[in-house]
């Protein structure tokens, strides 16, 4: 299970962040201002209903009259329809705010996502990403759709009520309303504890999808270590304490509850003991004679008056269950890339949305590194007053120990971090001057571990290129030797490689994913550790296209197997962050440094590993 920790946040209840909120539900204003208008119509209809039982006990119960009872009806029936038909319009138009503001979040959030850089993603784990987009996302519509309009529903409706008990009788209207000062200080008390009871539970539910994610992403891992009791008791304490979390906020919420409940029906007990005297005794309460309708309508107001209170308690503890979701969202909404282009850059290149493509200069190749210090935040550093030069068209190999700083490299060149100190040129020109998507549409990156989205074979060889033609595709598959595979497949290019392609060998999508590289045309090719993970076939078949492809690119190679860099122009063995040497493979052997030791010890292993399997042949 994934250890990160996610940041602090407030102590109380956040007013700033629901404003944040509901401007994101703008686009929906028109739908808000009709549940704004249904809500009204229907709240001023609970208060008239009160005043039409009443009428009906006094006029026609109480005198044994049946005068005026039809026209009564029809009204009664009248005012019945419209409060279902704005019911009706009410639920319809929450309904659209709630599906509208849901999908308005996720694809804020995910076009964030595709706006952060590569560290963000080093240091994010993909389950708290998924929950922040589904659980909390889904979570947050629901409230701007109903739990929002229910609270304002409930403000108004219980402003309407009280107006209507003082008008009533005022001294017992007041009294029936002393109880809202003990529920405002209850209220306030209860208002932390249940916040950080619900982070608790959204913090663990994140921990709960993460944990979903490693463990079917991580299958066959678990399975070869014969982790699965562990993995399964890491599951269970992540769960354990979800259900504590959850058992607590709930238990908090329901104490809350209950109190409103109890404090309201004081309230009522006592309007129906006063009033009651009055009725039976002929009595004035406060100064004010009450009639058996009377007492039914204030009585009746004064059950109303609770209710929207019930509600706006419940309603309470979902909002902080709810802020625990908005802070976690609008943090990832809020989070500014650590790579981002100038106002100047933005204004003549264009961002990564509106490309300003004809004003792009052509991307020839020469790339300088000037005193280049780097380090990873809150890291040592890993390149200090870094100097090196690389002509267009050249092939650097890279090579050295895990953490040398060789990813480093690449990943400066790529933009996919920038320089602590120091800058990078390319064709002469610093590479903060010119857009991330200008460098970036120039790139060909060969990952270690392709990914295949999920799709067809064509899909993939085209992710980068949606417009090439069909036969581009196939002439890209066929530079990389990756046709003849395919074509044996019974759909061909169309044949779907199912999720991450697993329907296919690794070597299979490391074809794949070179020649969705190649499509792009790229000035600038990558190919990290690209070979380490195929067999030998595989890797013949990638050293030959790369004789083909990497022609008049400039190219950088990380290699673990040395036996694919000896054609390269140039070698660089980075230890600590500095080249040690440089040269062809043949004056590298020549000075019989570190690279001669390193390769002579690789190309021992590869040979004594022939003669083994030789020798198993035979036998």
């Amino acid at each position: 299970m994934q250890s990160f920790q996610e940041q602090d946040y407030t102590k109380r209840f956040d007013l700033s962040l629901w404003r944040k909120l509901i401007k994101v539900a703008k686009p929906y204003h028109k739908n808000l201002i009709a549940v704004v208008l249904f809500m009204a119509v229907s709240a001023i209809i609970d208060v008239i209903m009160p005043n039409m039982n009443a009428y009906a006990i006094d006029v026609f119960i109480a005198n044994h009259s049946t005068a005026g009872l039809v026209g009564f009806v029809v009204a009664y029936a009248l005012l019945t329809a419209v409060q279902v038909a704005t019911i009706f319009g009410f639920l319809r138009q929450c309904g659209i705010v709630e599906t509208g503001t849901c999908y308005l979040i996720r694809k804020l959030g995910f076009q964030k996502l595709q706006e952060l850089p590569f560290s963000y993603y080093d240091r994010m784990p993909v389950g708290y990403l998924m929950s922040r987009l589904t659980n909390d996302t889904q979570r947050l519509a629901d409230t701007i759709g109903w739990s929002l309009v229910d609270l304002c529903w409930g403000a108004v409706y219980l402003v309407a009520c009280a107006v209507r008990m003082l008008t009533i009788n005022w001294r017992l209207g007041l009294i029936v309303m002393l109880v809202l000062p003990p529920l405002a200080v209850i209220s306030w008390k209860f208002q932390k504890a249940i916040l950080a009871a619900y982070r608790q539970v959204r913090k663990n539910n994140s921990q709960i999808t993460a944990g979903f994610n490693e463990g079917i992403n991580g299958a066959k891992t678990t399975k070869t270590l014969v982790r699965e009791e562990l993995n399964i008791k890491e599951f269970e304490t992540v769960s354990a304490s979800m259900r504590s979390a959850s058992i607590r906020a709930a238990t908090l919420s329901n104490l809350f509850l209950p109190i409103v409940v109890s404090l309201g029906s004081l309230a009522t007990a006592y309007a129906l003991w006063q009033g009651g005297n009055s009725v039976i005794g002929g009595t004035h309460v406060f100064g004010v004679a009450m009639t058996v309708g009377t007492l039914t309508m204030f009585i009746n107001y004064t059950v109303s008056f609770f209710q929207p209170v019930r509600d706006i308690a419940r309603i309470f503890a979902e909002l902080q269950s709810a802020q625990a979701a908005a802070e976690r969202v609008i943090s990832l909404l809020e989070t500014e890339p650590d790579i981002v282009d100038s106002p100047e850059v933005v204004a003549q290149y264009g961002d990564n949305f509106h490309p300003k493509t004809e004003n792009w200069p052509k991307l020839i190749g020469d790339i300088d590194f000037e005193d280049v210090t780097f380090r990873y935040k809150e890291g040592e550093k890993v390149l200090e007053h870094f100097n090196l030069h690389i002509q267009h068209g050249q092939t650097i190999a890279l090579v050295g120990e895990t953490g040398s700083g060789k990813s480093t490299i690449v990943n400066l060149v790529c933009r996919f971090y920038e320089p602590t100190e120091g800058k990078i040129l390319i064709d002469g020109a610093d590479y903060r001057t010119r857009s991330q998507l200008w460098l970036q549409s120039n790139l060909g990156y060969v990952l270690q571990s392709p990914h295949l989205f999920s799709g067809t074979v064509a899909d993939n060889i085209r992710y980068g290129r949606p417009d090439a033609t069909d036969e581009e595709v196939a002439e890209a598959a066929r530079m990389v030797g990756a046709e003849p595979f395919i074509l044996n497949m019974k759909d061909g290019y169309q044949a779907d490689v199912g999720e991450g392609g697993n329907r296919l060998s690794t070597g299979q999508k490391q074809l794949i994913s070179f020649a969705r590289a190649i499509l792009t045309n790229p000035s600038i090719f990558v190919l990290d550790e690209a070979t380490s993970s195929v067999d030998t076939e595989t890797e013949q078949l990638i050293q030959h296209a790369i004789q083909k492809v990497l022609a008049g690119r400039t190219s950088f190679i990380i290699a673990h197997r040395l036996s694919t860099i000896r054609s390269a122009d140039r070698i660089l063995v980075i230890q600590n962050g500095k080249i040690t040497e440089d040269g062809t493979h043949q004056q590298l052997i020549a000075k019989q440094g570190y690279y001669y030791q390193l390769y002579t010890n690789q190309f021992q292993e590869e040979q004594g590993l022939e003669i083994l399997d030789g020798a198993m042949a035979r036998a």
